[in-house]
């Protein structure tokens, strides 16, 4: 099964122009400067703290640093961050 998503997800992507994070389940992060960072498509909230946030994905986490962190905005989906962002990584599992 996971064979034939494999080879319709770029069909999906190329054909009928659907945005490639959504079939790919890949989160999406605008950051404002230093000071703003805005995750969608995260799978959920697995820490957060005043100079750390990590957000669970598709195939590992996604980590924050930085400094004077405050959640503005928690959807399902979707966070808003802001404070001094000082290191954006992936986290592999």
């Amino acid at each position: 099964m996971k064979n034939i998503q494999q080879r319709i997800r770029p069909l999906l992507i190329k054909y009928l122009a659907l945005p490639s994070d959504v079939v790919l389940e890949l989160p999406r992060i605008t950051v404002i400067g230093q000071i703003h960072a805005y995750i969608e498509n995260h799978k959920g909230l697995a820490l957060f703290t005043d100079e750390e946030l990590r957000l669970r994905a598709t195939k590992g986490y996604i980590q924050i640093k930085g400094s004077s962190f405050v959640l503005k905005m928690m959807l399902p989906e979707e966070i808003l961050l802001e404070g001094t962002i000082t290191d954006i990584r992936f986290i592999s599992e």
